[in-house]
């Protein structure tokens, strides 16, 4: 007998020994134990699926799955005890699991420990140990970035310098004094121990956290600043953007002391951001003149030549803010929604993968104004996109939320329809003009910290920090401010949650790193 069945029958066995009374037994004895079989749950089609919001009660969506009487009570002696209770306690098993997977209010045990998480973070304060940098040596904080497991917090800094701190004890670890020869601009961690720098002198470094007295080796193939560091875990090639518009991939299973094959993947002009979904099937890359790029089915193996995609001469069709297509716009007509033009790459002869959409997004009090999408974020589920974009004249900043539309339409379209539609939306503060502000989302998604003048604010999809696919507004809504922490004397540039504690990081223009934990 398999260790699985054995726990299920031990299960059903102490069952039999507890009080008849309480919901446990309750529940033993509406399962039939073989006539009925066990609800439906989502692990038995083997994927993992969001769930599609509806317009009826939760109530009425998310009832207790239907039970029966047992069909027959085995006498005692019979020699059926054992078996059926096996059968028994599969049954219970299999409907405790189906109460675990589901979603809804009632359903879902995991809500409970999500409220947990939303009062803890609503008590963040600045720690009492703070990281204290000292500004002679490293200049303003670019970005933060914590390893997978929580213990190492990396702080890209202005003056050619990378720190390594203990987050939990703020214990200062290591400095990389000349990690490179100018501004370090990103760190991305490939695994626990191995990560990668990028700077404004066109190169990427490869670190181990067991040798950092020297790189693992230099990357060289940009030609301009570079800003941006994804990783492809399914192919293990680290992908870079820099302002040369040069989107490079590197095969890090082939890297050596004198670096590794790349080769250039992508080129578009005024290149801002590049990110990667989580199960990396898309690439976004946002633009200084306003544009966001998504390469569908993404495939980083296959080189795209520069001049595949017509992007900026493609025709477009401005879209509502419901994804919707409207008429035709004629010149001079201001934008009303979301532009948005898919280009196929198997009606021009191309490969059927890596197929490009390019979106002009919809941004609040922009409509007749350009703008500049600085910061770009990926939902931790791939549900969304976070951007902050700021107005041509530098005047307006905006913090706004995409939904990824995906399926079919509803209806035939006689132009592509908009894969993204915005649904939240906040305006920030205008402090620090000409510096970029990255914004980032908590592990389970469902809060946003950005920077906020000389502080930061925590931001939610409503007021009890539901989940986005649990929110989703019919009309364009704004964010929730659940707290704001001032803790800086100077513009705060970068903000991180940790991926294991309730912690958050945040880094200024001074050179001061702040740590964020609950206090009660």
């Amino acid at each position: 007998m398999s260790s699985e069945h054995q726990s299920d029958s031990e299960d059903a066995d102490e069952s039999q020994d507890r009080p008849d009374s309480g919901s446990v037994s309750d529940v033993e004895d509406d399962i039939a134990p073989v006539a009925s079989p066990p609800p439906p749950t989502t692990a038995e089609s083997g994927s993992e699926e969001r769930p599609e919001r509806s317009s009826t009660s939760p109530a009425s969506d998310e009832r207790e799955p239907c039970c029966h009487p047992p069909a027959a009570v085995p006498q005692a002696g019979s020699g059926g005890d054992s078996s059926t209770d096996s059968r028994r306690g599969t049954s219970l098993f299999s409907w405790l699991q189906s109460r675990t997977i589901r979603r809804g209010v009632f359903v879902d045990p995991a809500r409970d420990n999500f409220r947990t998480m939303t009062s803890l973070y609503c008590s963040m304060n600045p720690a009492v140990e703070s990281v204290n940098l000292s500004t002679q040596t490293h200049g303003a904080v670019f970005n933060l970035e914590y390893s997978p497991d929580g213990s190492v917090l990396t702080v890209a800094c202005e003056q050619t310098e990378v720190l390594l701190f203990d987050p939990i004890s703020s214990r200062h670890i290591k400095t990389l004094t000349e990690a490179h020869e100018d501004c370090v601009n990103n760190i991305r961690f490939l695994d626990n121990r191995l990560f990668a720098t990028c700077s404004d002198d066109t190169t990427i470094a490869l670190w181990d956290l067991r040798k950092l007295n020297s790189k693992v080796c230099s990357l060289h193939g940009h030609a301009s600043w570079v800003k941006n560091i994804e990783y492809d875990t399914n192919t293990r090639l680290l992908v870079t953007s820099g302002f040369d518009g040069n989107v490079i991939t590197w095969d890090t299973n082939r890297f050596t002391e004198d670096g590794c094959p790349h080769k250039k993947f992508f080129h578009t002009r005024y290149l801002m951001r590049m990110r990667l979904t989580p199960d990396c099937s898309k690439m976004l890359i946002s633009t200084s003149s306003g544009y966001l790029l998504i390469l569908h089915d993404l495939d980083l193996t296959q080189s795209l030549e520069v001049g595949s995609y017509r992007m900026l001469r493609a025709r477009r069709t401005p879209l509502s803010s419901d994804g919707g297509t409207s008429a035709s716009r004629s010149a001079g007509t201001p934008r009303q929604g979301n532009d948005s033009s898919k280009i196929h790459p198997h009606r021009e002869g191309l490969s059927p993968r890596n197929s490009l959409e390019v979106l002009t997004p919809e941004i609040p009090g922009e409509r007749d104004r350009g703008n500049c999408i600085t910061s770009l974020q990926l939902h931790p589920k791939g549900w969304a996109t976070l951007i902050r974009c700021s107005s041509n004249m530098d005047d307006q900043e905006w913090t706004c939320v995409y939904e990824f539309q995906e399926g079919a339409p509803t209806r035939p379209l006689v132009s592509p329809r908009c894969s993204l539609r915005l649904t939240h939306y906040i305006e920030e503060a205008n402090v620090g003009r000409g510096y970029i502000k990255e914004l980032c989302f908590s592990p389970d998604g469902r809060l946003i910290c950005s920077p906020y003048g000389y502080g930061v604010r925590l931001l939610a999809f409503d007021e009890s920090c539901g989940e986005l696919a649990d929110c989703l507004p019919v009309q364009t809504s704004c964010l929730r401010e659940i707290r704001s922490i001032y803790s800086h004397s100077d513009v705060v540039l970068t903000t991180k949650f940790s991926p294991t504690h309730c912690q958050l990081a945040s880094g200024c223009l001074s050179g001061r790193v702040a740590l964020y934990q609950p206090k009660f």
